[in-house]
């Protein structure tokens, strides 16, 4: 059905250069070149110790900037991003079904779409642009299984020079390009506008020849009328699924891209109230349900027996839910606590395969949380679960679903809980994943919501006590942070204890104690401690916090006259006359006595010795 390549396996006629056929790169050996990108030669090279082919695409940045700016992107320097070789592509199957003058096929079509939006939505949901989405970059690891390859880096697909040189050279594969593309100007619609020409192509190729197929991909840009005719076209030549396609290309091919419609738009015209049908897993939202008396016939044994339903039915999301529902509901002493390695797993694995399933984040983070819940209470000397999966796993349900506040304070206290454990070896994946600014951006934007903040807050003392957080200059915004959650909840316990420890633990940075002392809003943060501590005296954990607080900013020789001014001697001799029982606390106070009555004692006169 999908017959050989031909033109992608001739090598390109030109000088030779890096790269060059027959040229060791490396590790590889390069074979052939194929027809050139718009930003760059495109290889075809073996690896020297496997044989695996692979295709290089070789990206020449026009300046050391562009090269700096695409390293973050790409991760190299002279910028070779590999990609896996595959001589078919939906090219080679458009092309042969041209040459042919034949129709593709259904079935094969519909599924390949569905494997195509599949994974094109979970790009968007990403946040990630494509930007080079065309025949010849899906493709076909088998003939009925394909993937989407060549993605391009921002900064590459804005630079104007290279852009000038390569794409104006090469009309052909501009042509998939969206209106708004062509000026650098990309967004999620721009896809949503490539795929709908490779759709048109697709369907029209048994009737339309190459070059009458980009003069229409073109015209659309102007003149979106003209897909009226072909639609009609298409209509009278009997092409399968012609309404479900003359339904969805005029909402893909619109001029504005706020006209379009959006991935999760197609997918539901096409695989949802359409006919379509695909063998893409990850469509099991979109397919016949498991029914629910039979599932819970599968989930009425023990935790084993579960967990082996789980595995089987590992791509049903409807089967998860039921099966954690039933864990969640089952006696401590069932399940096998302190916590089955197996069961945290199989958890976390459920998590990954259905990373877009919202009750499937919720139930799974609801979850672990009463596991690790009940252990610590009943096995309280228990080390918390804590390796690579587990933390990844929470950080892709944010990024996944930012916005759900219920699912936002279960991770949070997870990870409070769990990156602890191992926390020189998952620093650098929490910085790289931005958690600090994460942290911030939501207690922020949540302050009236209470359990954010008290999540929030948990999770930053417990990143700052272990030393977690490497990345310090965020944490000069944190004290006016807390200053007003401070303000916005009083009288909360809790809220005052981890406010405290924040503040604490923030005194031992030194540009971090100045912001604690003189606040960007310009209020007092002592006024602010003193006000929490009056409200909290009787708070053994808050007046700890508070204690400790006070001996890290006494430290600096540049706060001492804040301190003093500010009357917290006072507040210093209190707490070591009510409590004398913590001696611990007795001696925080007097550390601090110490340093506010040498800071307030006259200077010895010039010459005379100061008194022992």
């Amino acid at each position: 059905m999908l017959g050989p390549g031909s033109d992608r396996r001739r090598p390109t006629q030109g000088e030779r250069g890096p790269g060059s056929p027959g040229e060791p790169m490396e590790k590889y050996q390069v074979l052939y070149q194929l027809n050139p990108g718009a930003l760059g030669v495109n290889l075809v090279v073996e690896e020297m110790e496997t044989k695996v082919k692979h295709v290089i695409k070789q990206v020449e940045c026009m300046d050391d900037h562009y090269a700096s700016q695409a390293l973050e992107e790409i991760s190299s320097l002279y910028l070779c991003l590999v990609m896996e070789f595959n001589e078919l592509s939906f090219q080679e199957v458009i092309e042969d079904k041209r040459k042919a003058k034949e129709i593709i096929d259904s079935e094969w079509m519909q599924n390949v779409l569905g494997q195509v939006l599949d994974a094109l939505e979970y790009l968007h949901h990403l946040d990630i642009i494509h930007r080079n989405l065309k025949p010849s970059n899906i493709i076909l690891i088998s003939s009925d299984h394909c993937k989407l390859q060549d993605l391009s880096s921002n900064v590459l697909m804005t630079d104007k020079a290279k852009w000038n040189i390569r794409a104006e050279e090469d009309p052909f594969r501009k042509s998939w390009m969206a209106p708004e593309a062509l000026n650098f100007s990309f967004s999620h619609k721009s896809d949503i506008w490539s795929l709908g020409c490779i759709i048109l192509d697709m369907t029209s190729c048994s009737f339309m020849d190459g070059t009458e197929a980009m003069h229409l991909r073109k015209s659309l840009r102007q003149s979106p009328g003209s897909l009226k005719a072909i639609l009609k076209t298409m209509e009278e030549k009997q092409i399968p699924d012609v309404e479900t396609f003359g339904n969805l290309l005029p909402l893909m091919l619109q001029i504005d891209p706020s006209d379009r419609i959006t991935i999760k738009d197609v997918v539901h015209i096409t695989f949802v109230s359409g006919s379509f049908k695909s063998s893409c897993v990850s469509l099991t939202l979109h397919r016949q349900m498991v029914p629910a008396s039979i599932t819970d016939m599968l989930l009425e044994g023990n935790v084993a027996s579960i967990l082996e339903v789980m595995q089987k039915f590992s791509g049903w999301p409807e089967v998860q839910l039921r099966a954690m529902k039933r864990l969640l509901k089952m006696p401590a002493d069932q399940l096998g606590l302190p916590w089955p390695p197996e069961l945290v797993e199989v958890v976390v694995t459920t998590m990954q395969l259905h990373d877009r399933v919202l009750d499937v984040q919720l139930c799974a983070c609801s979850l672990l949380l009463h596991l690790l819940g009940q252990a610590l209470v009943y096995h309280p000397e228990a080390k918390a679960p804590c390796n690579q999966a587990i933390t990844s796993t929470l950080l892709s349900a944010l990024r996944s679903h930012p916005e759900e506040e219920p699912l936002l304070v279960m991770v949070y206290s997870l990870l409070a809980i769990t990156t602890t454990q191992e926390s020189e070896s998952l620093s650098d994946e929490l910085q790289k994943a931005g958690l600090l600014e994460h942290i911030l951006e939501h207690l922020n934007s949540s302050l009236e919501s209470r359990d954010v903040c008290a999540s929030g807050l948990g999770l930053l003392w417990a990143l700052l006590l272990d030393g977690i957080i490497v990345n310090k200059a965020p944490l000069e915004k944190v004290p006016d942070l807390i200053s007003q959650v401070l303000a916005t909840y009083p009288a909360d316990g809790e809220m005052a204890e981890a406010s405290c420890g924040v503040f604490w633990l923030l005194s031992l940075l030194e540009l971090a104690a100045f912001k604690v002392v003189v606040q960007e809003e310009g209020g007092s943060g002592l006024s602010l401690i003193k006000e929490t501590y009056q409200l909290h005296r009787d708070n053994p954990e808050v007046v700890e916090n508070v204690g400790m607080l006070l001996v890290h900013l006494a430290s600096y020789e540049e706060i001492l006259p804040e301190l003093v001014s500010s009357g917290m001697k006072a507040l210093v001799q209190e707490i070591k006359e009510r409590f004398t029982s913590s001696l611990e606390l007795v001696s925080y106070a007097k550390k601090v006595l110490l340093r506010l009555e040498a800071a307030t004692s006259p200077s010895p006169p010039c010459g005379e010795a100061a008194q022992p």
